[in-house]
């Protein structure tokens, strides 16, 4: 479902916010900050259910990329937007199994370190291709 109600994303900027989560979770498991995933279930949660263009570290990666003109081209925001709540989801899961004292925290961190490089080094965007299949899947 193409989301028409929210402006479009810049590829190359939701690419560089892949990055950047990619380096957070990467501080995370291997200094065992697990606190830091904080930021990416708060981005997640701006971009997911608001839009890209609330969300502060999309705006900074915008501003970046347009200074060199690299921005990209246009994308419909609703597949990123399903991505940045699956974002949300593991971030927060990841916090509550930290607070709860289990080490299992790493697991939903281990999950967007791949998914999070796929995008920046790749162009996959594992939650795009989910949010295309349960769409297909629907009949829609």
């Amino acid at each position: 479902m193409l989301r028409f109600d929210v402006p479009p994303v810049h590829a190359n900027a939701a690419r560089l916010d892949a990055l950047v989560t990619f380096l957070i979770c990467l501080l995370a498991f291997g200094l065992e900050l697990p606190w830091l995933m904080a930021i990416t279930a708060v981005t997640g949660f701006v971009r997911g259910f608001f839009s890209h263009a609330r969300c502060p570290l999309h705006k900074a990666s915008l501003r970046l990329l347009q200074r060199f003109d690299a921005a990209g081209a246009k994308e419909n925001a609703g597949a990123k937007m399903f991505a940045a709540k699956l974002l949300f989801i593991a971030s927060a899961v990841s916090l509550v199994l930290w607070l709860a004292g289990s080490t299992l925290w790493k697991v939903p961190v281990g999950v967007l370190l791949v998914f999070s490089f796929a995008e920046w080094a790749f162009k996959f965007c594992a939650g795009c291709w989910a949010y295309t299949l349960w769409f297909q899947m629907r009949g829609q």
